[in-house]
């Protein structure tokens, strides 16, 4: 899923090697390069890597672990509620009411046709001209499979006289997320919804569930991947309360989202092998 590697190693003694990626085309701000730090997850230790990464602003695609390290931009910025804190706002109360008759399903990793097509339906509607529009059924399943670490499907379900905007039979799926389990929280790998039930706010309520399969689970964190300041894209996670993002190197709670707005243009940004040095590992068994 990361494009654009090439041979820049940074690595430390005894430690996971992490590499960089070559600049692309920012899918948040218009007219900015991103570049990603990234490394291998495998092996038996992979668990306790992606747990102590995670925790470090890292996110988890397939067998790679990676973090937005660009040359001129702070601006995307590793986010989590705070399970315990967070109160659903009026509007989110309702999209939990709106959204009641669907019924959650957790599976195992694996891929089937019935996502897949939803996924398809996803894509053309949503992100038609995204890095993942071209995507096949083979490329679906290894998103889906390929992990190394404790990961679930989680879909949801309903019936067509539930949600009459669903006229597809008596178990249609609405929707799905890939979601991790670490040892301090889920995290949300991917997503995706029946176009219909935008209205419905579909993706608002897959977070809102899994903070009540966190809270279940007496997991104190949810997160959400990636928000930037100023995309468009990334407005609906700040409106979580209880939010926290990974600035600086450290947790911290978000405040006034504009007062971030400046982390696009930095007076400066930390070479690679910096961030590296600062990467604080789990301590595996030689």
């Amino acid at each position: 899923m990361l494009q654009g590697a090439h041979l820049m190693r940074h690595t430390l003694p005894h430690a996971p090697q992490f590499y960089v990626t070559a600049p692309q085309p920012c899918p948040y701000l218009h007219g900015r390069a991103e570049r990603k730090l990234f490394t291998a997850l495998q092996g038996d230790n992979a668990a306790e890597l992606n747990n102590a990464l995670s925790r470090q602003g890292f996110r988890r695609s397939q067998n790679v672990l990676y973090r937005p390290s660009c040359e001129s931009c702070v601006a995307c910025m590793s986010a989590r509620i705070r399970v315990a804190d967070f109160r659903a706002s009026k509007t989110q109360r309702r999209i939990t009411t709106r959204n009641a008759a669907l019924r959650r399903l957790a599976t195992s990793a694996w891929a089937t046709e019935d996502q897949f097509e939803l996924f398809r339906r996803y894509l053309d509607s949503r992100h038609a001209d995204g890095g993942m529009a071209d995507m096949d059924i083979f490329e679906f399943a290894a998103m889906i499979e390929e992990t190394p670490v404790k990961t679930r499907v989680i879909e949801y379900r309903c019936s067509d006289d539930a949600m009459p905007a669903l006229a597809q039979g008596d178990d249609h799926l609405a929707g799905v997320c890939l979601t991790d389990v670490l040892d301090d929280g889920l995290s949300l790998v991917y997503s995706f919804y029946d176009p219909l039930l935008r209205p419905a706010s579909m993706g608002t309520y897959i977070i809102l569930d899994h903070i009540e399969i966190a809270r279940a689970a007496g997991l104190p964190y949810v997160y959400l991947g990636y928000w930037v300041p100023g995309s468009r894209k990334m407005d609906y996670k700040a409106r979580f309360s209880a939010l926290e993002i990974y600035k600086g190197g450290v947790w911290q709670d978000i405040g006034n989202p504009e007062d971030h707005s400046n982390e696009a243009h930095p007076l400066s940004v930390d070479p690679i092998v910096e961030q590296v040095a600062r990467i604080a590992l789990p301590q595996f068994d030689r």
